[in-house]
């Protein structure tokens, strides 16, 4: 470990989970000093984060997530520079850092300051504030990379409507508020009916329960009922949205929420010509990663993204973490790391 800056012993706040001595893991909000951040090129203020799943994880000890303890969650980060040593930003630029290692075995987001490689951040877009970035943050970044990808597969609004499962999550509000924008009809599936207005509100067509994706049972195929799909949540959901999909349709996937596997019959694929894509966020190529970026910024970008994300502080991150384990999650949080 090694100092970033001139203040040996300067210090900030961040979030640390623990691992205690019966296996438990415990969240706090500590003091941290510069020192204590690994020895990378750039050193970032960070301002505002966002939470995600996969924060949740790394928060309540999963080691598939996050190695060793103690250790501070958060994928997503928007910030300002405070040094680089790579000379690749300059001191007071804002930028953005989503994915890779951060928050996963490197102190992230959810931390006053952080210390990345520098090829890990891109420049914050003119037209986003850093607030506004994490609104988005990498929910909102996979909702976009998944639109674009059924895009690059030929999809458009005249196709028919665009199934998205897990529709309260981060992802889900995201991609529904998308599609409505660029001209798309959607069907938003949930197991939180009490959302459905909500739902509606930010732009899906139709409403329906998550469990009526798994009406087709057993069965290899069923009825084509959408143009092209979003999951956001794996498992018989995947397997089964693919079995209703329309010759010709995709069906991107993000998310393991329920499993990280299925089972299902090739039948989709070489009857349908059915596509199943993949989505990755976080190792994705960074000129991939600005060219999305400024989609976001631009034809993507939502207007009042107030109304997508709740703005949490950084002392309330241990409570809203566990609205995820427990399925209680909806929509997007922003963390206002300094307020």
């Amino acid at each position: 470990m090694s100092n970033q800056t001139n203040s040996d012993n300067k210090t900030f706040k961040a979030l640390v989970v623990e691992e205690t001595s019966d296996g438990k893991f415990e969240k706090s909000i500590q003091q941290r000093n510069v020192s204590d951040l690994p020895e990378n090129d750039l050193l970032i203020e960070v301002h505002y984060s966002s939470l995600n799943y996969k924060d949740a994880m790394s928060a309540s000890g999963n080691k598939s997530i996050t190695k060793n303890y103690p250790h501070t969650p958060g994928i997503d980060a928007a910030g300002v520079v405070v040094s680089d040593k790579s000379g690749t930003f300059s001191e007071g630029q804002e930028v953005v850092v989503f994915g890779y290692d951060l928050g996963m075995n490197t102190a992230g987001g959810l931390g006053q300051m952080i210390a990345i490689p520098a090829d890990w951040a891109l420049p914050c877009p003119e037209a986003l504030s850093l607030k506004e970035a994490m609104i988005y943050g990498t929910g909102g970044l996979t909702a976009a990379l998944s639109i674009q990808k059924l895009e690059k597969m030929g999809a458009k609004p005249s196709d028919g409507p665009v199934a998205v499962s897990g529709a309260t999550g981060g992802v889900g509000t995201i991609s529904i508020a998308i599609l409505s924008q660029l001209g798309y009809e959607s069907i938003a599936f949930s197991g939180k009916p009490e959302q459905s207005e909500h739902l509606k509100e930010l732009g899906a067509t139709e409403v329906r329960h998550r469990d009526t994706i798994n009406e087709v049972g057993n069965r290899p195929v069923g009825r084509p009922l959408w143009a092209n799909a979003i999951d956001t949540v794996g498992g018989d959901y995947l397997a089964n949205l693919l079995k209703q999909t329309k010759p010709g349709g995709a069906v991107t996937t993000c998310g393991l929420a329920a499993s990280a596997s299925f089972s299902m019959t090739v039948l989709p694929f070489i009857t349908r010509a059915v596509s199943l894509l993949g989505i990755d966020s976080v190792f994705i190529p960074l000129e991939d990663k600005k060219a999305i970026w400024q989609r976001v910024a631009t034809d993507m970008k939502l207007p009042n993204l107030e109304q997508y994300a709740e703005e949490i502080t950084l002392e309330q991150t241990p409570e809203y973490l566990e609205r995820f384990i427990d399925g209680k999650a909806v929509g997007r949080y922003v963390v206002n790391v300094r307020g």
